[in-house]
């Protein structure tokens, strides 16, 4: 392992302290405060300087990130809120936009994107022949629970122990859905990587439609003037009317911007010999980027985000399990997933935090060689 620069084992770093937590390690702690007050948090920390905030009672998703004291996961100013602050059906179904913080806000499980009614007879259930959801779904405000908070030896006797936090929340209601996610999250030791496993199944006996996204938000100094967004695009199959009206590139970012009107791409990638799908923020001057990288057949599609107002100043990466036209339109085209009793999908997703001019002109450089990527 690499421990602040030495070369050293287990049983090296044991005759050197008697916690291992000194160096890198789990704690679980819960949040004290305003409208974060109650909610149950896990801090990793790795002996490379990788900081990360898993949020339980927020559907494990990713809070705080930070790399040696330096942020790259984005904050709204909203706060980890309280689940129980949340209001599903409030504000016409954008309420979604008071739970928008931090590094990774998941969508699903059984809808994302943008609100709407739709048809629910399979539930059979006469009073209710029709749900409606708000903007991506009801996941985000369901607590999660804690199955697991340990080190665990590495692959080999050689390799670096792992940080891993394991969680379940279940999405479920009387003649409804019966969704669970079950999330894997891993560091290594001396690692500057965030592995994601998510599995859903389906406990009910009812075919349910599941639709899943995720939100993963990036922001200063990672997002800042010159920040190129590197990408292997085929093509770009939609993009929001803001993109034409302002003509800010997708690419090069600016500046924040006064009164900027959010700009979202679909981009269509081109999948890496590998099966993943590649992409990467890196800032202009090359000190620093991070790199994300999926299963292309778990989430084929992908959204780019940019919300570079004044005083939120943020690039969502969002691979998705859909197209962004979402639920009703997936319905029609023939494309939702319906998950029969029993029926599982499985994600593997990978965030890597970049270091020098070394590491991101390497990243380029491989992204590149998948595709190149129009201005």
């Amino acid at each position: 392992m690499n421990i602040f620069g030495n070369d050293l084992t287990r049983l090296d770093l044991e005759r050197r302290t008697g916690d291992l937590s000194a160096v890198a390690g789990i704690r679980s702690v819960v949040l004290d405060d305003g409208v974060e007050r109650g909610v149950r948090a896990i801090d990793i920390r790795t002996a490379a300087g990788l900081e990360l905030e898993v949020l339980v009672d927020r559907a494990f998703d990713l809070g705080s990130a930070r790399f040696r004291g330096v942020p790259f996961g984005w904050r709204s100013g909203n706060g980890f809120r309280h689940p129980g602050l949340h209001e599903h059906s409030d504000e016409g179904g954008l309420s979604w936009l008071r739970a928008l913080d931090g590094l990774l806000v998941s969508g699903g499980l059984d809808h994302t994107l943008f609100g709407g009614e739709v048809e629910a007879t399979k539930y059979a259930y006469p009073p209710k022949q029709s749900v409606t959801h708000g903007l991506h779904g009801r996941l985000t405000a369901i607590p999660a629970r804690l199955l697991e908070a340990r080190e665990v030896p590495g692959a080999t006797p050689e390799a670096s122990p792992v940080l891993r936090v394991v969680g379940e929340v279940i999405q479920a209601t009387s003649f409804g859905e019966h969704l669970r996610l079950t999330r894997t999250i891993e560091l290594d030791f001396d690692g500057r990587e965030i592995r994601l496993h998510d599995v859903v199944d389906n406990l009910g006996f009812e075919p349910t439609p599941h639709m899943f996204l995720y939100h993963l938000n990036f922001g200063w100094p990672i997002v800042d003037e010159g920040t190129e967004f590197v990408a292997p695009i085929a093509s770009h199959l939609w993009v929001s009317d803001s993109v034409a009206e302002q003509g800010v590139s997708y690419r090069h970012l600016p500046a924040p911007i006064q009164g900027f009107v959010e700009q979202v791409t679909e981009h269509e990638l081109v999948v890496g010999p590998d099966g993943r799908h590649r992409v990467a923020l890196l800032r202009g001057d090359g000190a620093a980027g991070v790199e994300l990288s999926w299963d292309a057949a778990g989430m084929p599609h992908f959204f780019e985000w940019q919300n570079l107002r004044s005083g939120q100043y943020a690039v969502g990466l969002e691979p998705s399990t859909h197209h962004v036209q979402g639920d009703g339109a997936a319905r029609d085209d023939g494309s939702m997933i319906w998950l029969e009793h029993g029926d599982s999908r499985e994600y593997h997703t990978t965030i890597r935090v970049l270091e020098g001019q070394a590491e991101t002109d390497a990243v380029r450089t491989a992204i590149r060689a998948i595709s190149g990527q129009p201005e």
